[in-house]
């Protein structure tokens, strides 16, 4: 796999070769899982095989502990005598019965460790339990091993935890899951996709804006989401499934056409100053379960890494280069031009401190299916309040929600729409997108539509530009959203360059610099639409009130 593709030739002034491709094998250790027989031996047994297989590649690794493994004499026997030194030990947060009680608090599990939201994650305890927790847990590891761990990894960890962990312990790097709706209770929605951010420092899940208002320990987002398809999966219901990188699961990571086309994404398409993924696996599911697509995986890393196409590297190593070369949260995208089920489909991520977006095109049709809106003043519900119950909800603020706002049968989205001299509006259909990178942080994606107008939809870190080249005479279009009906939307009200929006209790706005804003009444089709002035639009996703 090489760098350059396609979609990247016929950029002449700007070409970032450079950006790095890192990818983490991160295995997270469990001591024991009620929901498997005979869980210890098991789950040791993986970790066993886990280590022989990074060895067998010379593979730099990072192993995060829970605090009931961290304390077995078996697994630190065998972490001095089989872990190599290019391998790094962390810190795997989710919360168990040892732990707790070490800390002088009360466990309230029914098993020594259990998945409830309240119980295994630290949104569920008070800010000087979280306390307690984080220190007996550092004593105990530089007691074993002789320091502090540099990297701190859970499904999720609230932003009072991380800053404590910084600010006391030092820690360089941390890692969260991926996006995803109620999959085993727990939803993150609307976040940094893949890659890594600065978090807020009341608000984990909400990439900082400025230096002042973030923790400076980037978190890493897991588990290799496929760019296209795990968006959807799950449409209709309250909880999604997975598509990812785990070598658990028969049609992704277990399915070496899946992987191959995974990694073509990662590695040689436009990406900005860099793309990043998140292998390896949670000892839970057992060697067994793991085994045929780690061992199928593994030589595709080892081929990439002497062809100089990615970085193996520790998230510790990862953690320090990330805050070497950012002092914000860089713009980085994600583009996926092949499609793995070959029905037509691609997709583009942008991120940046400001927003998140995604495109996708499906066929001829093309929809904005997601715009978040990023503001590190939106607090957690969970900053400095225990959670209740064996779920958490994480959220940013939405602009085009393509999931929560969609049915199996209505898909929301942001569409690009032609209005005839009647006033009757008709979707545009396009051809093939090219995406280039125009500087390091600036993202251009171009379609022709079937009349060979041109439009270009351009990514800034704070805005981004909608504009079209016409070859048709008269072309007038806009940019319209339409959602499923019955939905529950933020919108309060519509004004001539301004929407002012509400959620959980946070108001915010969306500006239309250039341009202006429609809002749609009880007869039309749409929420609001967007109207180019002079065929462009320019919208500002700063959330300037």
């Amino acid at each position: 796999m090489g760098y350059t593709s396609k979609s990247n030739q016929d950029v002449s002034d700007v070409h970032i070769s450079d950006a790095p491709r890192i990818i983490n094998i991160i295995n997270f250790i469990r001591q024991t899982d009620y929901r498997v027989e005979d869980s210890d031996r098991l789950l040791f047994e993986t970790v066993q095989e886990q280590i022989k297989l990074v060895n067998k590649y010379h593979f730099p690794a990072t192993f995060l502990f829970q605090y009931d493994a961290l304390i077995n004499p078996q697994y630190q026997e065998l972490m001095k005598k089989e872990l190599p030194a290019n391998c790094e030990l962390g810190a795997w947060w989710e919360i168990t019965q040892p732990h707790v009680e070490a800390a002088g608090i009360k466990w309230r599990g029914e098993h020594s460790w259990v998945s409830h939201a309240n119980i295994a994650f630290t949104t569920g305890y008070t800010p000087r339990e979280r306390e307690q927790l984080v220190d007996v847990y550092m004593r105990k590891f530089k007691e074993i091993y002789g320091y502090y761990p540099k990297s701190v990894g859970s499904w999720f960890i609230d932003s009072y935890t991380l800053a404590y962990m910084y600010e006391k312990y030092g820690i360089v790097a941390s890692c969260n899951c991926k996006d995803q709706i109620g999959t085993d209770g727990y939803t993150l929605w609307g976040g940094y996709w893949n890659q890594a951010y600065y978090p807020s420092r009341t608000n984990a899940y909400m990439p900082a804006q400025t230096e002042e208002a973030q923790i400076p320990v980037p978190i890493f987002r897991m588990l290799g989401s496929d760019p296209i398809y795990q968006y959807d999966t799950g449409l209709g219901r309250r909880r999604q499934g997975v598509i990812s990188l785990e070598p658990v699961y028969k049609e992704s990571g277990m399915n070496k056409e899946w992987v191959e086309y995974f990694l073509e994404s990662i590695v040689n398409q436009p990406s900005l100053v860099f793309n990043y993924a998140q292998a390896g696996q949670e000892n839970s599911f057992t060697w067994k379960a793991m085994q045929k697509g780690l061992e199928m995986q593994f030589p595709l890393f080892d081929s990439l890494r002497i062809a100089g196409k990615i970085k193996l590297e520790t998230l510790e190593t990862s953690g320090k280069w990330f805050k070497e070369q950012f002092k914000h949260t860089p713009p980085t995208a994600v583009t996926t031009l092949t499609d793995i089920r070959n029905e037509g489909r691609k997709s583009v991520w942008f991120n940046s401190r400001y927003y998140r977006t995604n495109l996708l095109w499906e066929g001829k049709s093309f929809r904005f299916r997601d715009i978040h809106l990023f503001d590190e003043k939106f607090k957690s519900p969970y900053y400095d309040t225990a959670g209740e119950g064996n779920q958490f909800f994480y959220s940013t603020l939405p602009v085009v929600d393509g999931f929560i706002w969609s049915t199996s049968d209505e898909r929301a989205g942001l569409r690009i729409m032609k209005v005839d001299k009647n006033k009757s509006r008709s979707e545009i259909l396009f051809k093939d997108p090219v995406v280039k990178e125009i500087s390091k942080d600036v993202l251009q994606v171009t379609c022709k539509d079937e009349n060979e107008n041109t439009f270009n939809i351009i990514f800034y870190e704070d805005r981004f530009e909608v504009s079209c080249e016409p070859q048709e005479k008269g072309l007038t279009w806009t940019l319209e959203l339409t959602t499923a009906d019955d939905v529950e939307l933020p919108f309060l009200s519509f004004e001539t360059k301004k929407i002012n929006a509400t959620f959980r209790g946070f108001d915010y706005t969306i500006t239309c610099e250039k341009g202006s804003i429609e809002g749609g009444n009880s007869s039309d089709e749409f929420v609001f639409r967007l109207i180019p002035s002079g065929n462009r639009l320019v919208v500002d996703c700063k959330n300037i009130l």
